[in-house]
């Protein structure tokens, strides 16, 4: 996995845990993941994008880890723009990515495939209270779709992971790595 290292950029303060967590599935050989949020990057005079390492560029760093496995990338986000600008991020890799324009909680359902790997980074977290409660029905909807050696991985920690932690370790889920920024969790 000596890609991964692109993206060690010191603005991207989640690269650790993104890192330990991509290492944690090609351990379990997991290929599906499913991402509800995309990384939207950055636009700079009008046309020319760029990433936006603040976000974190889980879209592009997933991708090319599927693509590494033989996977899909299976991506989620309300916004056409948002997900307009993933796709231009991850050219390289469209033949492993599924964009989904949608709410996060009517993809979840309608979403018909066992998940490895599922990252919730929907709705941004300036208001934590909407924020908890929306990542908290993604996780009770997607729950069922989860097997013994999927992964969680959950965004903005303590601002959107307020009840979702809970309710995951309610669920025989356990916390087996923890950043300022992000929990992930295993059973």
């Amino acid at each position: 996995m000596n890609f991964i290292e692109k993206y060690n950029n010191s603005k991207n303060i989640r690269f650790k845990s993104f890192e330990k967590t991509l290492e944690i599935c090609l351990k379990r050989s997991l290929k599906n993941i499913v991402e509800t949020g995309t990384a939207r990057g950055k636009t700079k005079f009008f046309f020319f994008k760029k990433y936006n390492w603040k976000d974190g560029m889980s879209t592009p760093m997933f991708a090319e880890y599927v693509k590494h496995v033989n996977g899909v990338l299976h991506t989620c986000d309300i916004s056409p723009k948002n997900i307009e600008n993933a796709r231009q991020f991850t050219k390289e890799f469209k033949d492993y990515i599924k964009f989904y324009t949608k709410d996060s909680l009517v993809f979840l359902r309608e979403l018909n495939e066992s998940i490895d790997l599922l990252y919730l980074d929907s709705l941004d977290g300036h208001d934590p209270i909407a924020a908890s409660e929306h990542q908290l029905k993604e996780a009770k909807i997607a729950i069922a779709k989860l097997h013994s050696k999927s992964l969680i991985l959950l965004d903005d920690k303590g601002s959107k992971t307020n009840l979702s932690i809970n309710f995951l370790l309610n669920n025989n889920f356990k916390i087996i790595h923890e950043t300022n920024y992000q929990v992930l969790l295993s059973r």
